[in-house]
């Protein structure tokens, strides 16, 4: 089998969609080594991050011809480049694919991650919701198959675009296998040095963003031992400052660390050096940092309202995003009581087990063949 991907954000983005990307391209080219991958990007960016390109020989990458316009080659000019690669399916991996691929007798599958602008507008540009808007409703009426990354994005589709229920099918995602292996005591310990990290803290990765919701931590930690810290990792938006008033209007400041970007491979001593995972996202398609957590064996404490429960399991423990007081009650009771801890870290990552890249790929494989049947 011939299979092509949009592949932008494996080669441009570092975070979610351009973790999500890799991963599935990497996963799949190991369990099928007999199938061949066409990566069509815009671009080719290096970064350590892409070095596992250079292990597979069934990965191809493709691009523009240096007088191609790379916006026009990226929606238009892929399907043409893929009848002539032979592809026997195309998957869009982040939202979209290219116009003409019904034209050019091409399968097609597109994974929808979440509608986020939609249910929450207020977060998002007017133009960017009209282009996204324009790109899902495209990719979903298109595409022979929509891959929903959640039991929650499948409804979401449903509910926006009307689409078929029997056209969606819920592959879950995973997280990179470097969060799997417990870590040794004296890398920790070199890790916690670099970055200064406190002794005990409580730990958030993600976007600094409104919709992630940091605030709630804040408030939380008001009703904590002062001797508790927090710290926070992700990208820093607008939304940092609403943060840094709120704690320099509480004195929390020795309290709170920020991260910007701590380099992909200290990212999994990080997490084992924290007591609890806290992610109090208003709204999410998945969550990747819950499987990056229970895979570390940290406790988590999520919010309810979207898809966490989906990726955190029974075993982890939910609160209202809006309920700051019920949130320091669960942290302390985590905290506080050993054999809760410990059950709650096992169980967790019992769960995130079901997320393992055999169970995805094969998963994966099979809506591919469901596909390349459909008419």
């Amino acid at each position: 089998m011939k299979i092509g991907y949009e592949a932008k954000r494996v080669f441009k983005n570092f975070t979610g969609l351009g973790n999500y990307s890799r991963w599935i391209v990497q996963c799949f080219a190991n369990a099928y080594p007999n199938n061949s991958l066409f990566l069509y990007t815009p671009k080719i960016s290096q970064n350590t991050r892409l070095k596992f390109l250079q292990n597979f020989k069934n990965i191809f990458v493709r691009t523009p011809t240096s007088n191609q316009l790379k916006i026009w080659w990226r929606s238009w000019a892929v399907s043409h480049d893929a009848k002539n690669d032979g592809i026997d399916i195309f998957h869009g991996l982040s939202n979209e694919i290219p116009f003409g691929l019904k034209h050019k007798k091409i399968k097609s599958v597109v994974t929808i991650h979440d509608l986020i602008f939609l249910r929450f507008p207020q977060y998002f540009k007017f133009i960017d919701r009209l282009i996204y808007k324009f790109k899902f409703n495209y990719a979903c009426k298109n595409a022979h198959t929509i891959i929903a990354i959640s039991q929650q994005t499948k409804q979401d589709i449903i509910k926006y675009f009307g689409t078929n229920e029997n056209k969606i099918e819920v592959v879950y995602q995973g997280c990179d296998s470097i969060f799997y292996e417990e870590i040794k005591t004296e890398t920790l310990q070199n890790i916690k040095l670099t970055y200064q990290l406190p002794d005990v803290f409580i730990l958030c990765v993600g976007t600094i963003e409104t919709r992630k919701n940091q605030l709630i931590i804040l408030k939380a930690l008001i009703h904590l031992p002062p001797q508790i810290k927090l710290v926070l990792v992700g990208k820093a938006t607008k939304y940092k400052e609403v943060l840094k008033d709120y704690i320099r209007q509480n004195q929390l400041e020795k309290r709170v660390l920020f991260f910007d970007n701590i380099p992909f491979n200290d990212l999994p001593s990080v997490y084992q050096l924290a007591k609890i995972f806290v992610y109090p996202s208003v709204f999410e398609g998945f969550g990747i940092p819950i499987l990056e957590a229970l895979n570390s064996g940290l406790p988590v404490i999520a919010a309810t309202g979207s898809c966490l429960e989906e990726a955190g399991g029974s075993d982890s423990i939910y609160i209202h995003p809006t309920n700051d007081k019920a949130l320091a009650d669960k942290i302390n009771l985590v905290l506080n009581d050993t054999s809760l801890h410990q059950n709650m870290a096992s169980e967790g990552k019992m769960h995130a087990l079901k997320f393992r890249e055999n169970i995805i790929v094969q998963n994966l494989h099979s809506v591919y063949e469901k596909t390349l049947l459909k008419c």
